[in-house]
């Protein structure tokens, strides 16, 4: 593909990288986006790694930990990634790149990689703190924890999609805190077993719970929450076909 000046459009490999590196520029200068995926994580460690309540057996770090690392998945993958969207669709961001050699499989292909690079650099500094609080996470558990986290992003990242590519962006920002503050207390900061019994069977059926629960039971027992992956890939499956059909491009 030859551009109007002539000359040669970078390959196609070559195009996705540099947008999920300016994708990824963005998202780490932003500091609504810090405060939300690294600071507010990070907080909610400190405080309950040293609060006497809920009762959290005598190893609090190790199931405190897992729960804020889901909450960092969600904050990046759902969160930033919903109202990043929705305003580059409401400023033409999207309609102007969807028309350029990137196109829209390009554009869509660099916010991932952005999103997975960003995570992955939340996640290991989170994970260095827990370390430093006495987190010891079961070894067993780490090839189960990634693919725990890998279908939660996904998942998420498709609930992202759906919300940001129909509503205003307006609408957008207020929905995608709402859930955010939502899904924090129904099962993915602490495990679902604390919740009011009316609400466990409810919150162990929503992608928050799913990858709250999920990680816990990897890092805590080394064990391989199948049942966590199938409510993830179910919830994550339904939002992506969901926002293939309404996805707007522009407003």
């Amino acid at each position: 593909m030859t551009t109007a000046t002539g000359q040669r459009a970078a390959a196609r490999g070559i195009r996705i990288r540099r947008q999920a590196s300016f994708e990824a520029r963005t998202m780490l200068r932003n500091g609504e986006q810090l405060l939300v995926a690294f600071i507010l994580p990070a907080m909610a460690m400190i405080g309950l790694k040293f609060a006497s309540v809920p009762d959290l057996g005598a190893r609090r770090i190790d199931v405190i930990v897992p729960g804020v690392l889901a909450l960092a998945v969600v904050s990046t993958a759902f969160t930033s990634q919903a109202i990043a969207t929705a305003f580059d669709r409401r400023n033409g961001v999207l309609r102007l790149l969807g028309t350029t050699p990137l196109g829209r499989d390009g554009l869509l292909g660099g916010k991932t990689m952005a999103t997975g690079f960003v995570l992955a650099f939340h996640l290991l500094a989170l994970s260095i703190l827990g370390m430093a609080l006495g987190w010891r996470p079961e070894v067993a558990g780490l090839l189960p924890a990634l693919i725990t986290i890998v279908l939660g992003a996904g998942c998420f990242v498709a609930l992202a999609m759906l919300v940001a590519g129909r509503l205003r962006a307006e609408a957008v920002l207020a929905v995608a805190n709402l859930l955010w503050v939502i899904f924090l207390g129904l099962g993915l900061l602490l495990p679902t077993s604390t919740l009011p019994s009316a609400a466990v069977g409810v919150a162990r059926l929503l992608p928050s719970g799913a990858l709250g629960d999920g990680l816990r039971d990897a890092f805590v027992e080394g064990a391989w929450p199948v049942t966590s992956w199938l409510v993830l890939a179910i919830w994550g499956g339904i939002s992506a076909m969901l926002a293939t059909r309404i996805f707007r491009w522009s407003d």
